[in-house]
């Protein structure tokens, strides 16, 4: 995670934020780690030898998260997790599990930004940020509901 610590450093004071241990740990974390994890995950990752305080984790995540370095996404258990949004993406959630998977899409910015003019033109709003997530049934889940459907066939025909 070392390779992150300048970019992490760099980030914060961009954004005018303190450079504190938690924040550098929690912020090299979310760079090196695209698993969208939820606060807790990212407490026992970091709260390894030295003592870190769970309200300092959930602290920093809002602070990241207002400061636009960092976006939070509701899965479909209501669960917060947590993106590190280097690279414009958006996301595809689980309705079932609650996996979070990124998407890539060419020129993805250039329509996110019409997306936000187009809001601003039809509600009068100025806009700060923008999210796009679309649901669905991941490739697992899907198999897991074959199966189901084809147990409920076989029952259904003995």
């Amino acid at each position: 995670m070392s390779e992150h610590l300048t970019d992490a450093e760099n980030l914060l004071r961009q954004h005018n934020l303190k450079v504190t241990k938690p924040r550098l740990k929690i912020l090299q974390y979310l760079m090196s780690h695209h698993n969208h994890p939820t606060a807790s995950t990212i407490f026992q990752a970091i709260s390894g030898n030295e003592p870190t305080y769970r309200a300092t984790v959930y602290n920093t995540l809002n602070k990241l998260v207002d400061a636009g370095i960092v976006i939070e996404i509701k899965n479909s258990d209501d669960s917060l997790h947590y993106d590190y949004f280097v690279e414009p993406h958006f996301h595809i959630i689980c309705k079932q599990c609650g996996k979070i998977a990124d998407v890539y899409y060419p020129d993805f910015e250039t329509v996110e930004n019409r997306m936000r003019a187009e809001a601003e033109k039809q509600t009068g709003f100025i806009t700060s940020a923008s999210h796009l997530e679309i649901f669905g049934i991941c490739p697992d889940c899907q198999k897991k509901n074959n199966k189901r459907d084809n147990q409920k066939i076989r029952h259904i025909n003995h």
